[in-house]
């Protein structure tokens, strides 16, 4: 029994100093590159928009005059919004509705606000067209025979091409499979995509017939490239050229992988948020928890004294794994997010009360101290696991509802609940009983004769 508790504190002081490698401001990140294996993985803190800043936008459908929005257009545009907001990496994000015809979007810690709202606005709508034996500049503007107009969203500054030129529509970005950034023999960025296979039997008949012609590739009436069709494409694959930047192609690679807007979309205002008030509400609330930490702590080591100061180890080691696995997930640290944190703290420190309360009434009826600890540790898990059993349903409930009517900071909210929830579980009664099952196989008989050291 002795060496278990030996082997289960030897562990336990193993976690604790791996989570305190994790949560050091100064973390490299881990990086390994083992012959094919190359792993890189940076470790940090992801904040909200309320604690780092960002950018809100208010995005409008607009719409000709008397034309009616189609039943789930708007819904259909949310999705796809966030699946675009999701693809630039933004931490956080919060996507969700304001009325029949406008949507909200908050980006935490956005570097470049204009290719994002342009990311997000833009109705990709790609094309490929049949330019015949005609080259067409880049960002020419065409007509096509799959509707002449040029998208709402555009301004017009270069000559448009004029309306008896319409190309033949021969496929539409609806056929595409996968889309990927990459780079060029020449460390140009390019978008390599695949085709489906209806798409790819399209493509192939066509260039097929059209070698020696070109065929352009246009992003909302706009020419991308206009390649010349060397030989016959028959695996569904292909690449998109042209003169951007590797960020530029990675916003047209979003816009194109998650396709066209069903409603063209007017930024109605855009609004940059400081990171000014959600710097002093954490001030507060770290405050306000460490005061919080520090008097349950002092009351523990009071009250229970020995088990006590066990106890506030175990929930050291419970703020270190619980911080540790925020970096890890990673987890957006939000201020709902730090309550829900705050909240697990004080019912791990609850469920530590259960099992010394349990194992003084056990000393009291005349119980060995080893018999007393078993005890009140073995008669107190049901308890505990029925609270927090019902307080990991509410979790779940809470992060449906927060995922299912874009209430994102009640997602967080749950997210860091549960997670502190379970790592209570472990610390109350794993890290706890090991410390207290190792002290008495070391210390067992004098505990015997001095119980006042137990807070009896």
């Amino acid at each position: 029994m002795r060496d278990r508790n030996v082997s289960l504190l030897i562990g336990v002081i193993i976690l604790a100093l791996a989570a305190i490698w994790v949560d050091l401001p100064t973390n490299p990140g881990i990086h390994i590159h083992l012959g094919p294996i190359n792993f890189d993985r940076d470790i940090r803190v992801h904040q909200g928009l309320d604690l780092q800043g960002g950018m809100q936008v208010l995005l409008e459908a607009e719409l000709p005059e008397g034309q009616e929005l189609e039943a789930g257009a708007m819904e259909a545009v949310k999705v796809i919004v966030k699946n675009r907001v999701d693809a630039l990496g933004v931490a956080e994000p919060l996507v969700q509705s304001q009325g029949d015809r406008r949507i909200i979007v908050e980006l935490p810690g956005v570097e470049d606000p204009e290719l994002a709202i342009a990311t997000i606005r833009e109705t990709g709508l790609l094309e490929f067209i049949d330019a015949g034996n005609t080259f067409v500049p880049p960002d020419t503007v065409v007509a096509t025979t799959l509707g002449g107009a040029v998208a709402p969203t555009e301004e017009i500054t270069e000559t448009a091409v004029t309306p008896e030129q319409i190309y033949n529509t021969v496929m539409t970005g609806k056929e595409l499979d996968t889309v990927n950034v990459a780079l060029d023999q020449y460390g140009k960025p390019e978008i390599q995509f695949s085709l489906k296979p209806a798409g790819a039997s399209t493509f192939a008949t066509f260039t097929s017939r059209s070698v020696g012609k070109f065929l352009c590739i246009v992003l909302d009436k706009r020419v991308i490239s206009c390649p010349r069709i060397q030989t016959a494409i028959t695996d569904g694959s292909a690449r998109i050229t042209g003169k951007f930047t590797l960020e530029e192609a990675r916003s047209l690679a979003i816009q194109l992988k998650y396709g066209a807007l069903p409603v063209p979309l007017r930024v109605e205002t855009t609004r940059s948020v400081g990171p000014t008030l959600g710097q002093d509400s954490v001030q507060k609330s770290v405050r306000a928890g460490a005061i919080g930490l520090a008097a349950v702590l002092l009351f523990m080591l009071i009250y229970y004294r020995l088990p006590g100061f066990l106890a506030a180890l175990a929930l050291i080691i419970y703020a270190l794994l619980n911080f540790a696995l925020f970096k890890l997930i990673p987890v957006t640290l939000t201020l709902p997010g730090i309550t829900g944190f705050l909240l697990s703290t004080g019912m791990a420190v609850d469920a530590n009360i259960l099992i010394f309360e349990r194992m003084k009434e056990e000393l009291r009826w005349g119980r060995s101290l080893s018999a007393a600890i078993d005890a009140g540790f073995d008669r107190a898990w049901t308890s505990i696991r029925d609270s927090n059993l019902s307080t990991i349903i509410t979790c779940v409930i809470l992060y449906w509802f927060g995922s299912n009517f874009g209430a994102s900071v009640v997602r967080g909210f749950a997210i860091t609940l549960f997670i502190g929830v379970v790592i209570s579980m472990f610390t109350a009664v794993t890290v706890t009983r090991t410390f207290i099952s190792f002290v008495f196989d070391v210390f067992g008989e004098r505990l015997q004769d001095r119980k006042w050291l137990l807070g009896i």
